[in-house]
């Protein structure tokens, strides 16, 4: 689905910010024309334009991290979709709509493992993405199973993260997590494993040099692995990726 701002054919000269969205199937369910419409007209947020990919029966498959699948081989297809994004979304985009192009104006979203998916490709590619949303991120990916001696090791973007070498420290990271995400908690730490991933990985982005202020985290109280949950997080998410001084 494209969702164009309610300005775009009014004006023939103006460029707009792009967010593309993993899971696009997921947008109608959490009735997100409506969320844009209401922020536009409240003068909430700047137009903008928001194309949402949906996953293929494949799903499970295309998404994931592209250096590695998981352990049980699943999110093997991963660097195809990133080709398919990178080399046929991205351009056909750009050629059809007026898009900015502007790395600070394009950012990628997505939720569970369409959420680990659009970190994924944000953080391989600092140069188009400036900032990337992650709600209800499946960051739990990893190399092998559970081992119970440590069992938050060999998590996949954690240690992707860790072992980037250079690294671009203005781009910006937004998470989202629900207290009602999920019951695991493999740890025993009595903080569910989405609150925990997530959190862990925010500790990597600072220990790589990420600022605070490109940093932001919200958890939602009671909230569920949902499309409604997840579209209550959602202006949280425009307004903070849009309007950089709404979130000091």
């Amino acid at each position: 689905d494209l969702y164009l701002p309610p300005d775009y054919h009014l004006s023939g000269s103006r460029y707009y910010p792009l967010l593309i969205v993993n899971d696009g199937q997921d947008l109608p369910r959490m009735h997100f024309s409506g969320i844009l419409e209401r922020m536009f007209y409240r003068k909430q947020i700047p137009s903008l334009i928001v194309a949402g990919v949906y996953a293929s029966a494949a799903r499970m498959h295309e998404y994931g991290t592209m250096r590695q699948a998981d352990y049980k081989g699943r999110g093997e297809r991963a660097p195809l979709y990133g080709n398919f994004i990178l080399e046929e979304l991205l351009p056909m985009l750009h050629r059809r709509f007026r898009i900015s192009g502007l790395r600070e104006e394009t950012a990628f979203a997505g939720f569970s493992l369409g959420g680990l998916s659009a970190l994924d490709m944000a953080w391989a590619y600092p140069q188009i993405f400036g900032a990337a949303g992650v709600f209800s991120g499946s960051l739990w990916w990893r190399w092998s199973p559970v081992d119970p001696a440590d069992p938050d090791a060999d998590r996949i973007m954690h240690d992707i993260i860790r072992t980037t070498a250079n690294v671009d420290s203005t781009q910006r990271f937004w998470f989202q997590c629900g207290t009602l995400d999920e019951d695991e908690d493999r740890n025993g730490n009595g903080v569910i494993d989405s609150i925990d991933d997530t959190l862990d990985l925010i500790a990597a982005l600072k220990d790589k040099g990420f600022h605070e202020k490109h940093i932001r985290y919200l958890e939602l109280e009671g909230g569920l692995h949902t499309p409604d949950t997840w579209g209550k997080a959602m202006p949280d998410f425009l307004r903070w990726w849009l309007v950089p001084e709404w979130g000091d």
